[in-house]
This record gives structure tokens, sequence and C-alpha cells, in this order.
């Protein structure tokens, strides 16, 4: 609003004039954005959970390994073979293959997303997606299709005519614009196109090029954001026709005759319920240019020629992605620049705006206390007339209310907003430099059925970090319990230091990298966005962790146990094949939270059936290999012993499998109960 400052990186196209400097670098109107982009990036939900997971897990293994070195000592083991097993079991138990892994499935995810159009810039944004508890995006070219068209012309009753028989609303809508043509196809703003193409309609396409080229252009006021307004200048029969378009509002205050200003709003606010953007027309011929060239002075005392009433029509897949984004919990929000009436309808029609849900105005928004806005902003749907930096306002006041926000823009003004949400979205066709490099992803093609696509794929990729997660602790957890509990039961040491870090290094790595590749679970938009506070253990990852680490280990030393017994010499040999054989029916059983593997089908991870195949192969090698007997301490095992691990592995895929029978059923017990 502030008319008489001219802003850094303005550019200066025509005239002269004299300043004052009345700021500098970080003191302009860009630097206050460029240190709005200085605030520190969001901390993404998977990183704030693996910092935990991380602390905590050190701490618990470090006491374990003190305990196993102290019992070892006093059992008489000779200290440095309890100091080597010690710093073993310690390296077996930290998964340090667990950030490779996480990585390599967000790089993954984003290699699926930029084939759906969805390109993503910070990799940690992959899995933040999936935590996404509002999306906030415009409704022009992210959910409507972009393509405006001219449903309805009300002109005024006017007696001029140009060129013979075009009115005085039909020389605007032909004149009043910056379209070009880019050979026999029309090039420029989506809204001017539509209004050009009306006029070939009525006139022809060539009448338009020769009408245009007859009332040529002398001079214009571009259209800015602030007024909402487009004037154009042109030579009439020896005197000059002054044509302006815009907001019905705008247009309306700068009428000659403000009696007709009420009727017009109203006939405005009447289309624009009924989804209709509504443009205004108004003229002036005067015998010489307006002195001094300013809106001020050329945008006054008009006389009123009309309105145009467009539609862009909402996207096909627009009302199923919203669809599918309340089924999975998140709320969708329109922000438009366009009037509340027409925001209002199009939310409607595409399912974001039920009957108890808000609208808000740019102008009621800036007159409502900071804390009084955070009372209701989680019940605003729909954002009409928002200036850029309000989008700010919105993406704090619903973080503060501990919410996951998804936000896109497009222009500079946006960076700010862009760069504070949880996952920033530019527009890849409209968008600006700089609001792309404010974001997380890139909207290839501006589409809102994008950004679900994304958000399905980023839950996919943290389920699958889950059964990473899921996976490498059991496994290390039965091999601490496996060291640590067969002394207190009068057991020798079942492994040598080779045999955890041959487990750690192969069992645990090529099955886990392969778990990147599992296909998302049928409910996985059915499910409500995960709370953002939550731990990497929640939803029983933490009991499954335990338990099954409990009953690898219980059966690997009741192996033991049997093995010693009937003095077979190489008991350690099959303990070693039992643990690693256990893991590996682990990890085929955990594949699916809720599937069983017969119905998931063996085959349809094939990335994963080779990494187990091979992991087996390799183990075998490490059985039956010369050299390798040598070097891991082992023996040849028999044909029958073989099949007693593999009989035991079994034995522990079918208690995970058990395990999905019994959750399954308590859902539905609850589901009955809820009911009830």
């Amino acid at each position: 609003d502030r008319f008489n400052m001219a802003f850094k990186t303005t550019l200066i196209t025509n005239g002269r004039g004299r300043g004052v400097v009345i700021g500098t670098g970080m003191n302009t109107e860009i630097g206050k954005i460029a240190s709005m982009l200085q605030e520190g990036d969001t901390v993404t939900p998977l990183q704030k959970r693996l910092a935990d997971f991380g602390k905590k897990l050190s701490f618990l293994i470090l006491a374990i390994c003190v305990i196993l070195f102290v019992v070892g000592i006093l059992r008489g083991e000779p200290a440095l073979n309890m100091l080597l097993l010690s710093i073993s079991l310690a390296v077996a138990a930290i998964p340090e293959a667990l950030p490779a892994l996480i990585t390599i499935a967000l790089a993954m995810g984003a290699k699926r997303l930029v084939k759906q159009n969805a390109l993503i810039r910070k990799l940690p944004a992959v899995e933040t997606l999936g935590s996404i508890t509002f999306i906030c995006s415009d409704k022009t070219g992210t959910r409507t299709e972009n393509k405006m068209k001219v449903v309805n012309t009300e002109e005024n009753e006017i007696s001029e005519k140009l060129d013979g028989d075009i009115s005085i609303l039909d020389a605007g809508i032909g004149l009043n614009n910056d379209v070009s043509m880019k050979g026999e196809d029309y090039g420029g703003d989506p809204t001017e196109i539509a209004l050009v193409e009306n006029f070939a309609d009525k006139f022809g396409k060539e009448r338009w090029k020769n009408f245009r080229e007859k009332y040529n252009r002398i001079s214009e006021l571009p259209f800015d954001s602030d007024r909402k307004c487009m004037t154009t200048v042109h030579k009439c029969e020896g005197k000059f026709l002054i044509l302006s378009k815009g907001a019905v509002e705008y247009i309306t205050s700068a009428l000659e005759n403000q009696d007709q200003a009420k009727a017009i709003l109203e006939r405005a606010t009447q289309l624009a319920s009924d989804g209709i953007r509504v443009l205004a027309f108004a003229y002036r011929i005067t015998e010489k240019l307006p002195e001094p060239f300013t809106f001020e002075v050329v945008e006054k005392d008009l006389i009123y020629a009309g309105l145009t009433g467009m539609v862009d029509p909402p996207r096909k897949q627009a009302k199923q992605s919203i669809t599918d984004c309340k089924t999975a919990g998140i709320v969708p929000v329109m922000i438009t620049g366009d009037h509340p009436a027409t925001a209002a309808f199009i939310a409607r029609e595409i399912g974001i705006l039920g009957p108890k849900d808000k609208i808000l105005t740019g102008s009621e928004l800036k007159g409502l206390p900071v804390a009084e806005y955070e009372e209701i902003a989680e019940k605003v749907k729909v954002y009409a007339r928002v200036s850029p930096e309000q989008k700010l306002q919105i993406v704090k006041a619903l973080q503060a209310k501990h919410h996951f926000v998804s936000m896109t823009g497009d222009g500079v003004n946006d960076a700010p907003s862009l760069k504070r949400a949880d996952i920033g979205v530019a527009m890849g066709i409209t968008g600006t430099d700089v609001s792309k490099e404010a974001a997380d992803m890139i909207l290839l093609d501006d589409n809102f059925a994008t950004i679900v696509k994304a958000i399905r794929e980023g839950r996919r990729i943290y389920d699958n970090i889950r059964k990473f997660v899921k996976y490498i602790m059991t496994c290390n957890g039965a091999e601490i319990w496996t060291i640590f509990l067969a002394p207190f039961i009068g057991l020798p040491i079942p492994l040598l230091p080779i045999h955890l870090l041959w487990i750690n290094l192969v069992t645990d790595g090529l099955p886990g990298l392969a778990l990147a590749g599992e296909a998302a679970e049928k409910d996985i938009m059915e499910r409500p966005p995960r709370n953002t506070r939550e731990s990497l253990f929640a939803h029983g990852t933490g009991y499954h962790i335990a338990w099954v680490g409990l009953l690898m280990a219980g059966l690997t030393l009741g192996t033991q146990a049997w093995a010693i017994h009937h003095e077979k010499d190489h008991w350690q040999t099959i303990v070693f094949t039992v643990l690693a054989f256990t893991q590996l029916a682990h990890v085929l059983a955990i594949r699916s939270e809720r599937q069983f593997l017969i119905t998931q089908g063996l085959f349809s991870n094939l990335p994963l059936i080779g990494a187990v195949l091979l992991t087996v192969l390799l183990q075998l090698g490490v059985i039956y290999l010369p050299f390798a007997n040598k070097l891991f301490k082992t023996q040849p095992l028999t044909l029958n012993e073989l099949l007693i691990c593999f009989g035991v592995a079994a034995v522990l895929f079918h208690a995970v499998e058990f395990e999905k029978a019994v959750r399954a059923w308590l859902r539905k017990r609850s589901t009955v109960n809820v009911k009830r």
C-alpha cells in the first residue's frame, strides 16, 4: 500500500524520478524476505526419532557389554577373549547399516516420485510426506485445469461501437490483454487467452489480429496484485480509448456513476457463488492522454462496459484426491486470490468445504489477533484474497497446533512460507526460481493429485523403515540375548566374535536393503497420519522386537543345549547357522504387518527373495568350504543337522505369522466393541 516507495529488485521499465534511499541490504523488503529464509530448517519426524533412538540404544548396549564382560571375568573366562567378545557384541548390536538403508530407501522413493511428476529436492522430505496432516494449496492449476473459458458476458447498454459492430465490452475483451500468437496457438496468461478465444469465436481470429492492429496500443498500466487491474490506452479516431479490466471491487470504485456500483457488485457475487470467476470492464474516451500517467489519474471517472464470467473446471482427479486425503485423515485447505464465493463454490464441488467449515478472507485474517486466529485455524478450509505473506501466518498457526503442514507456492514472496512449512511444494511450471529453491518438493505438473501420490509414497517409505528397524533390532536383540543369557543358564559362550560380525554384515545387511522395495500395504491411505511425536517403536514394534528377539535367542540356546547334550563337537557351527537362518525366516515374515506371506505372494518382492537365497548360499559356503572353515572356525554339518537348522527357523517364521493372526483378531474385536 506504500505507493511512494520503490523496492529493491524492482525493474524500472520507463520514466524518470528522484528518490531517497531509506534502507539497504537486509533492511530492504527483499532483505526481510531473505532474513526469513535464514530460519533454521525444520527437523523431520524421522530425524527426531532416529536421534532419540540412537541415544537410548547406545547407553543400553554399553551397559549390556559391561555386564557381559564382568560376568565373563567372574566365571573365569580369559579377559582378552571377553574383551573381544564384548566389543564384537557392541559392533553387532549397534545397527550401523540403518542410516545407509534409510538413505537408500529414501533415494529409491525419490526416484519413484519423479516418475510421478514430483521432484524431491531434500531427501528427508520423502519420509516427512507420510506425517502430513494439512495440505494447503492454491486452487488454480493444482486443483483446477488452469484452462479458463468464458461462459458469460453481460454488456452495459452503451451506444458506442468500434469497427462497425464491435461493442465496447468486446473491444475490452479483444484489446486489453498481452496475448501473443505462437504459430496458430495463443500464448500468455490463461485468463487472457480465454478472453481472446471468446472474441475470436464471435468475430474470427483474423478479425482479432486486424482489430488489434487498427486500435493499436500506445500506453498501458500493467496489472498488479495490489489494485488487481490492468489498463491499456489505444488510438481511436483521433482520440484516446482507455480500457480497464480487473476485479469487480476495484473497477466499481473507479466508476464515474457510483449509483451502478452496488448492483454490479451484487450481480458479480451472484455469479461467483456459482463458481464463475468474474472480471469487470470499464472505459473512457478522452481527447488527450491524462497527465501524469498514473493509475490514480487514469483509472478514474470510468464508464461501466460490462462483466465477463469464466470457469476453470476442476481437474478430473481433484475430487478423488480430496476424498483420498480425507480417508487418510489429512485436511485439504484451499488458498486462492479469487473471490470468496468462487473459492467456496469450487471447494464445495471438489469436497473440501463442509457445512461446518469456515471461509476466511485476507482482510479478515489481517484484522484477527494471532491468538484468536490460532484458535480457529484448524476449522478454516478456504482462504480467499490471501496475500503471499499471510501464507506464512497460516503455516505457523497450524504448526502451533502440532500439525505437519504442506504448503504450495509459486512466487518470490511464497519462499518464507515454503521454507517454514514441513513440506514446501513449489510449482514446476509456473513457479519462480526462488520458490523452487526454498521448497522441499517441486510439482512438475502443478497437480494437486501429485501431492497425494507423494504422501502415499512417504507412508510406504516410513512403513519400510519401521520394517528395517523391526528386523535389524530384533536380530541384534537376539544376538545380545544369546550371548548375554548363555552364561546365566550354564552354557558356554555360544558364538565367536567373527560369527557375530559375519551375521551383522551379511545376514542383516542384504535382506534389510531389499525391504526398501516392499510394496505399500493395502490400507496405507485408510489410516490416519502418524502422531508426529510417536517413537519408532510405536504400534507394537517394541513388543515385537522384545518377544521375537527372546524367542530367537531361546531357539538358538535350546539348539546349543541339544547339540552339547548329544555331544556334537561342532555345536558352535549349528548355533551359528540356526541364528543366521532364524533371522532370514524373520525377514520373510515381517514383509507385511497384516498380510500372511502366502496371501501376499512369496515372489511379490523378488529382490528380497534373491537376498535371502544369496545369504543362505553364503552361509552354506561358510559351513562347507574348507578355507571358510579355517577362517570362521566352522565344521561341515550333516544333512540332518542342516535340516534341523531349517526346521528351527521355520518355528520362528510361523510364530511371527501367528502374531499377525492374533493382532487381526484383536483389531476385529475392538471394531465390534466400538460399533456396539
